[in-house]
């Protein structure tokens, strides 16, 4: 087979995973601890992950909680239109 640019074949790949099947690692860095230090993994990379959240300010916290509001409000109008529409037609036709 021939060396093209972007050709899928890579012998390089297999023989690094026939090395790694030989170490016989299972499960990198959690595999060695019990199930408390597991635990305390996850919640540490539950706080990590927490820290990069970008939190609105009070402000847009404030304006989209109105537009929800307002949405919410509109959305039961129109179920509410809609149901008595259907409420009359059904009179109408089963009298």
């Amino acid at each position: 087979m021939t060396d093209a640019v972007g050709s899928i074949d890579m012998p390089d790949a297999e023989d690094a995973s026939a090395e790694s099947k030989k170490k016989g690692r299972k499960g990198g860095k959690r595999g060695k601890k019990g199930p408390l230090g597991r635990l305390a993994v996850f919640y540490r990379q539950i706080i990590a992950e927490l820290r990069k959240v970008v939190w609105p300010t009070r402000s847009q916290l404030t304006s989209y909680t109105t537009v929800v509001i307002i949405f919410v409000v509109v959305m039961i109008g129109l179920v509410t239109v809609i149901d008595f529409g259907f409420q009359e037609a059904v009179k109408y036709v089963f009298g």
